[in-house]
């Protein structure tokens, strides 16, 4: 196997788009844990809460934030998954590029489906959002609703 410095310089040339992508992914990986961090630190303060006392409000916001923290999980699983299967993607180029390995269909199937799972995550991430928005807008109008009375 005798690799010249033009072919690596084509093949590095190749995995820029999906190093790319990579860093897209891991930028929103740590916006999605850090969403869940959050939620899971409302979770304990609300579960302290309610062993001092029941208390029904503290009891659906719990609810809606064990909605929020699956979907969030759903939508972390789906972002590694991408991230992992663009690893392979940018792994896959260099080997069937040094080797001459006719990889071309596994890496297109490996990108489709790294595509499938960020198209999932944003999926899970918008829901999640989604939820986090109506229940902002329930609280906002009960409180009107008190301040009315």
């Amino acid at each position: 196997m005798n690799i010249q410095i033009s072919d690596i310089g084509h093949v590095i040339q190749l995995a820029i788009a999906p190093v790319f992508l990579l860093t897209g992914v891991a930028t929103k990986l740590t916006v999605l844990t850090n969403r869940l961090a959050r939620i899971i630190d409302r979770t304990r303060v609300l579960e302290d809460r309610l062993k001092v006392s029941p208390n029904g409000e503290y009891a659906a916001e719990l609810e809606t934030l064990y909605q929020r923290s699956h979907l969030i999980n759903y939508a972390i699983t789906s972002s590694t998954a991408c991230g992992l299967l663009v690893c392979v993607v940018i792994a896959m180029l260099f080997l069937g590029d040094t080797t001459n390995l006719p990889l071309d269909q596994y890496i297109a199937a490996c990108f489709v489906f790294a595509m499938l799972g960020l198209i999932s995550s944003f999926i899970y991430f918008l829901r999640e959002i989604f939820i986090a928005s109506r229940f902002m807008r329930q609280q906002h109008l009960q409180s009107l609703t008190q301040q009315v009375r």
